[in-house]
């Protein structure tokens, strides 16, 4: 006979899962109807903007009054060693505050929506999809991973390669430098930080691989281009780039 499950536990648990998971949206303070509905309300995730305007065929970066794609001046000149990158929107508004929460307040449950929105976004873009072998996250330091808990980047991109259906490679590729946070560096300093600051550890599973890189946000796409530099040398056939957002 199983023992009644003590009343003083349960009561000790939903009060946890309250703390956790409060009852109203961390960004609108709606009160969550829904039992799926966790963190932030359904309408603040149907809210969000993705970005419609054009971008660069090559570097992904959007352009303002252009109705049509095309490669950008900078991209005619001299490619980014990744040979496509997209990104689902600008980083303002609902999405950067959603990305902020997911990254900065301790809820990596957040990644789940964010992959499922980059996932709807991008599911029929070729350019991203032809021959992709595997979905690659940017990784954090160690010292910075222990700190922060978890990755989000490496959360989002295992859901994202669930709903893709692809293989979600995790150790292959290692930050191994601890650089300040690109976003606190100006823009002339973000490429010469990440210099070094990420090595392939392992070449298995990247070996003659098509890649497909996953970030958070891209600014001046130094970080996407520095893990870029490092798979191809280690091995990687091609590889592209995926974020979430665009600075």
């Amino acid at each position: 006979m199983k023992r009644p499950f003590p009343h003083n536990v349960a009561h000790w648990l939903q009060n946890f899962e309250l703390i956790l998971f409060p009852s109203y949206c961390r960004l609108c303070s709606a009160y969550l109807e829904s039992p799926e509905e966790r963190i932030v309300c359904h309408n603040c995730w149907q809210s969000i903007k993705l970005e419609k305007a054009a971008f660069c065929l090559s570097c992904g970066r959007f352009f303002d009054g252009v109705e049509e794609p095309h490669l950008c001046s900078s991209c005619l000149q001299e490619k980014p060693p990744f040979s496509v990158h997209r990104s689902c929107g600008r980083y303002r508004g609902k999405l950067k505050d959603i990305v902020l929460l997911c990254k900065f307040h301790n809820l990596p449950i957040l990644a789940d929506g964010i992959a499922r929105i980059i996932f709807d976004r991008f599911k029929k873009e070729e350019a991203l999809w032809w021959d992709v072998d595997a979905i690659i996250p940017v990784p954090l330091h160690p010292k910075r991973e222990r700190m922060r808990g978890y990755n989000h980047a490496r959360i989002i991109a295992k859901k994202f390669a669930e709903l893709a259906g692809i293989a979600a490679l995790d150790k292959q590729l290692m930050k191994v430098k601890n650089v300040p946070p690109q976003m606190s560096l100006a823009v002339a300093d973000r490429f010469k930080s990440v210099k070094g600051a990420f090595a392939v550890e392992n070449n298995r599973g990247i070996k003659g691989k098509v890649l497909l890189l996953v970030d958070d946000v891209y600014t001046t796409g130094a970080t996407v281009c520095e893990c870029t530099r490092v798979l191809l040398e280690g091995g990687a056939r091609d590889v592209r780039a995926l974020t979430v957002a665009q600075a």
